[in-house]
């Protein structure tokens, strides 16, 4: 038996390398390879490890690692500005120190690690469901001061 570091460091690998498209196939592989492990561990893992499943653009979804590039298609991961925004952006509003911004289904959860891989001091964090991203900002700041920080992500906002 293989111990948790060891299968933590196997699900980084595989994540990273292979389109996992569930945490069945997933949960396959590690039994494949050795790992003795179920699906509640599995899911455990991935929510501590802060992995998230987002769409493929393909009209799937697929695995990524926190501050792995979003957008992924059947021939591999590529940066999140490779896809064209207008193919997943649909509008951001603003309300008080709420900033919501709506994507096509499968695209909030990757969008939203990349809001919170920028790091940015103005950005409380994210909440992110299927195609709705909730960012939570800190007191005082603007909305131009978001949109700016935004901005390379989501090249088409005003």
């Amino acid at each position: 038996m293989k111990n948790k570091g060891e299968r933590i460091q196997k699900i980084k690998e595989i994540i990273s390398s292979t389109k996992i498209e569930s945490q069945g196939q997933l949960l396959d592989i590690l039994l494949e390879e050795g790992y003795d492990l179920t699906q509640a561990t599995l899911s455990r893992d991935l929510k501590r490890m802060r992995i998230a499943k987002v769409g493929d653009g393909c009209g799937g979804y697929s695995y990524i690692l926190p501050g792995q590039n979003v957008a992924k298609t059947l021939n591999g991961a590529h940066s999140v500005s490779s896809v064209p925004s207008s193919n997943w952006f649909v509008s951001i509003d603003f309300s008080g120190q709420f900033c919501v911004i709506k994507t096509r289904p499968g695209y909030a959860g990757g969008i939203a690690l990349d809001i919170d891989a920028k790091d940015a001091e103005q950005v409380m964090g994210t909440i992110a469901g299927d195609d709705t991203i909730l960012v939570i900002l800190r007191g005082g700041v603007r909305k131009k001061e978001l949109i700016n920080i935004l901005r390379d992500i989501i090249p088409i906002i005003d």
